[in-house]
């Protein structure tokens, strides 16, 4: 140690080992912020050892040993100024109090906040916020103390001064969290912002009156719709409607910042109000749809509170285009769906994140209790899923339908902690004080465009009726609702306030009010700010009204074809590949070659390398879709050396199309809800997700259900997402048999996607071809294949790859002669390479095999054109490997005996029914396997 620093200890009288708690409180204080201890404490622990190169950080162990050597030198009787040793450390115990103090307020004073409107929360006592618990008192209020890092403006403060101040700032209308956040420059930032204006800034009256014609129209609109039409479900926002002003401040905000694009997923809770008073729907069109009234043309249509819109919304930096996404009744599903709407947008602005504005809108009982939140914030900051930052704000009513009791609903103080797993701050606000609503949405938005993460502000507000209108909430929370009975609704509370300040009348407040009930009568848009839309991100026009047989040619040269193939194969020499690796690249070769035929994998990256080739792009994600599952894509190469990664695919040419791989995380439901919203706002990328097996679509089931099969029924929402489920019965068992092949079949309707089963490199080629070529986006379902990945006889050559159609049934491949046919075996997928090679074993001539490749749309004249050159037959039989009860044969047996010759006989060769999608037994397996291909082949 210096001899300087050395001195400055010798010289201390407080490096007695009496005062080592007293000392190392000091360094704590000087680690929060070295400019809150004085200039010769600061030298001291500068000089400190430091761990692996931190500056500040240090190993505390190794701290203490330091104190207890400096302190065994020699007595350290006097200090240098020659004041006693006691009244000078009694002063300086007290400064590091006070630093104590300060923090204790940025760690725990929201636990002490005013933020609830009703007063029913039982704040449990919070010693570190007591004067006491730091041995300090109201005499020492005329004490001038340095007050370190807080950022009032000011160095020094009497500490009665100090403690009014700490208490407006964290225990009034803002509970501010974020102490948990381990970045020093986002607290400091934070820090800043909140303790400046001791959390509630000097708003101006044209900011006031805002505010107020905010609350007139959330209010003004529930009351209007419930004389109208009394009793009638509208989850009403009322109790929480500081919500309005909240959305059109912050949207205010984004555009004159530069934001040119807001997405806003929220469940039904408010929604009409922010449809109406944010979106500018027109109130007519609302009054129609709780009519009754709806455009035949719009399909099956869905409950008004589940509708989405978009407008553009007025703002001093431009016009901002807003998008309310569709979303069903589960209600944090559509999070991860508006993260892949913005990611879309934001590819298509080149990845600047202040121009799109993600904002999700949640329920205080559905954010900690829905597991897709975790996942979607999960994914937040992955390097294929992130979008700069989302502002999540919570509806926070304080029930969730009919359960209050906080023991009942989650396991945590607040609903919002399970924002702290990304370190998000957290902002919790009294929605009855609307202008400390409006600080923290401009907090959370500056927040979130500096930082690029994500922020939530917890609205704690309540729900003024039942969980709908027709519910009686007394039965349950009886307690809850006698007070809210007699609580004043939100625009009276600041109507009252903003009269008592001299800013308006009560004739003007009258007035706000008749105007806006005027408008809501004459039924015309009630949103100032509301213009036509100009904004549209993206033209969905050429993809509207095409039927599945819209010709189109996906033909390519063989020339064209291997100049992608030995682009494929092409990576830098320093690259060092794996051995077995290597070993798949040198078989592409010779397949280029004409040595070899081409195989699953070299056939679908040559699908892909056309497609960006001929300028669509490709987003692509899964858990291993990079190297893929079975070791088959290998579209990523890392190289043994260094890890450093190569992807062929983005060298096929110089004015090539991006594409991008990425390795998800370890989910289902928000990975794939991710890439459902990124296909609908981008028709022009080919977007697929694959899963690591295909029962684990499973986890997503929701996603399936209640977007890809039914959005465009639903809401008129075009998708063209390509889902790779591989599907096939090897013996691994039940949980890695079956993608549920039954379960899509069952929602297939109104041409909603398409179901296919490939068979054949060629195949998988052009079906993936077919999906960007045909003008028409609709979702794509493939059972995509494990062991036909290196199946002998699953190959194909560049020829058949070069034809560019994706045949939707292939007919009999072997020279049989038509008349001497007598069964007929209809399949799909790998058990049909089990028949083909029996029969040929079998050197059998009196069967044919029909393979059924598209299970939907069934392609009824392709399939009666082939099973016309078997008229005569009568024994028909379908073949599948999943039990009777799974699989295709009773979701589509209709259609087979719609295409068999009259008086024909259908029958099913296949494993029993089963609850279990497959057993557990190898030997059982194959057994089982052994059975059903004779079945099939055996003419009785």
């Amino acid at each position: 140690m210096q001899e300087s620093v050395m001195k400055a200890w010798w010289d201390s009288s407080h490096m007695a080992g009496a005062n080592a708690a007293y000392v190392e409180a000091l360094y704590e204080a000087y680690l929060d912020d070295p400019q809150s201890v004085t200039d010769s404490w600061r030298s001291i622990f500068d000089a400190l050892p430091k761990v692996d190169g931190v500056e500040l950080e240090s190993n505390h162990s190794q701290i203490r040993e330091q104190f207890k050597k400096l302190a065994a030198l020699g007595p350290l009787a006097r200090c240098s100024t020659g004041k006693s040793s006691d009244t000078s450390n009694q002063s300086d115990e007290k400064q590091v109090k006070v630093l104590q103090l300060i923090n204790a307020y940025r760690f725990r004073g929201h636990q002490h906040a005013n933020l609830d409107p009703l007063g029913l929360w039982q704040q449990e006592r919070v010693r570190d916020l007591e004067l006491s618990h730091h041995s300090l008192s109201e005499t020492d209020f005329d004490t001038v103390f340095n007050v370190g890092s807080y950022a009032i403006g000011k160095e020094t403060m009497p500490l009665g001064e100090l403690f009014k101040s700490l208490n407006r700032t964290y225990c009034s209308s803002l509970g501010a969290e974020y102490m948990h956040i381990t970045d020093t420059e986002q607290k400091r930032w934070l820090q800043q912002r909140i303790e400046s204006v001791e959390a509630r800034p000097e708003v101006d009256r044209d900011t006031k009156i805002n505010i107020l014609k905010g609350l007139v129209a959330a209010d003004g609109m529930e009351k209007y719709l419930g004389s109208k039409f009394p009793g009638a479900k509208r989850f009403s926002l009322e109790g929480g409607d500081a919500l309005i002003p909240m959305l059109k401040g912050l949207i205010t905000e984004a555009g004159t910042q530069g934001t040119k694009e807001v997405v806003v997923g929220m469940a039904h809770r408010g929604r009409l109000n922010v449809l109406v008073n944010v979106l500018g729907k027109n109130p007519s069109v609302l009054f129609d749809e709780f009519g009754g009234k709806h455009d035949e043309s719009l399909g099956a249509g869905d409950v008004k509170y589940h509708a989405g819109y978009s407008s553009d919304f007025a703002t001093p930096g431009g016009n901002v285009h807003l998008a309310l996404a569709f979303n069903p009744s589960h209600l944090e599903i559509v999070n991860p769906v508006v993260m892949g709407s913005v990611r879309a947008r934001l590819d298509r602005r080149e990845n600047d994140e202040g121009k799109v504005l993600p904002v999700t809108i949640h329920g205080d009982s559905a954010i900690a209790g829905q597991g897709v939140v975790q996942e979607t914030f999960n994914m937040s900051q992955t390097r294929g899923f992130a979008v700069g930052g989302t502002v999540r704000i919570v509806i926070n009513n304080q029930v969730g339908f009919t359960t209050s009791k906080i023991q009942d609903t989650r396991s945590t103080q607040y609903c919002t902690d399970i924002a702290k797993m990304v370190q998000a701050p957290i902002l919790h606000v009294n929605s009855d004080d609307p202008e400390a609503v409006l600080f923290v949405t401009k907090l959370a938005l500056d927040f979130r465009n500096k930082f690029k993460r994500d922020v939530v502000i917890d609205l704690v507000c309540y729900r003024r009726h039942g969980h709908n209108e027709s519910d009686e909430p007394n039965a349950t929370q009886p307690v809850m609702y006698q007070k809210i009975k007699k609580h004043p609704v939100p625009r009276e509370i600041y109507a009252d306030q903003l009269i008592a300040e001299g800013v308006l009348g009560e004739q003007d407040v009258n007035k706000l009010m008749e105007d806006y009930r005027a408008a809501m009568d004459h039924g015309a848009c009630v949103v100032e700010e509301w213009r036509p839309m100009t904004e549209h991100s993206v033209d969905w026009h050429p993809f509207l009204g095409h039927d599945w047989d819209t010709p189109y040619d996906g033909s390519i040269s063989l020339e064209t074809l291997k100049h992608l193939g030995e682009r494929l194969v092409t990576y830098p020499e320093d690259h060092k590949l794996q051995s077995r690796v290597n070993k798949v690249y040198t078989d592409r070769k010779a397949m280029l070659a004409g040595d070899r035929k081409l195989d699953w994998g070299m056939a679908e990256l040559l699908a892909y390398a056309s497609i960006v080739k001929e300028g669509t792009s490709i987003r692509f994600s899964g858990q291993d879709s990079g190297r893929g599952t079975f070791f088959h894509r290998h579209a990523v190469l890392h190289n043994q050396t260094d890890s450093s990664a190569y992807m062929p695919l983005q060298h096929i040419s110089e004015d090539q199309a991006p594409i991008e791989i990425y390795d998800s995380v370890l989910s289902e439901e928000a990975v794939m809800a991710f890439e459902y919203g990124y296909a609908t706002a981008e028709p022009e990328c080919l977007t697929i997700w694959e899963a690591q097996f295909g029962d684990f679509a499973n986890g997503a089931q929701v996603v399936f259900d209640q977007f890809l099969s039914s959005g465009e029924a639903k809401w008129g929402r075009l998708c063209g997402l390509t889902v790779l489920l591989p599907h096939g019965y090897e013996g691994q068992g039940p949980e890695h048999s079956s993608a549920r092949l039954e379960r899509f079949l069952q929602l297939c309707a109104d041409h909603n996607w398409q179901v296919c089963v490939p068979s054949t490199p060629a195949q998988v080629f052009n079906m993936i071809r077919r999906q960007v070529i045909r003008p028409m986006r609709k979702p794509l379902i493939v059972m995509s294949p494990k062991s036909l990945l290196r199946h002998p006889m699953a190959v194909s050559s560049l020829e058949e790859l070069s034809e560019g159609v994706f045949h939707n049934v292939i007919g009999e491949i072997d020279e049989l002669t038509a008349k001497d046919v007598k069964r007929v075996v209809m399949c799909s997928g790998k058990v049909y390479y089990d028949l083909l090679d029996q029969r040929r074993k079998n050197e059998q001539t009196d069967v044919a095999i029909i393979r059924l490749e598209q299970l939907y749309p069934f392609p009824q004249e392709e399939c009666a054109k082939i099973v016309a050159e078997y008229s005569h037959v009568k024994d028909w039989v379908w073949c599948q490997e999943e039990p009777q009860n799974q699989g295709a044969w009773y979701c589509s047996q209709h259609h087979f005996w719609q295409v068999i010759p009259d008086g024909a006989k259908l029958t099913y060769a296949g494993r029993p029914a089963s609850a279990s999608p497959a057993v557990g037994y190898l030997s059982v397996h194959n057994q089982q396997q052994k059975n059903l291909v004779e079945d099939a082949l055996t003419i009785k």
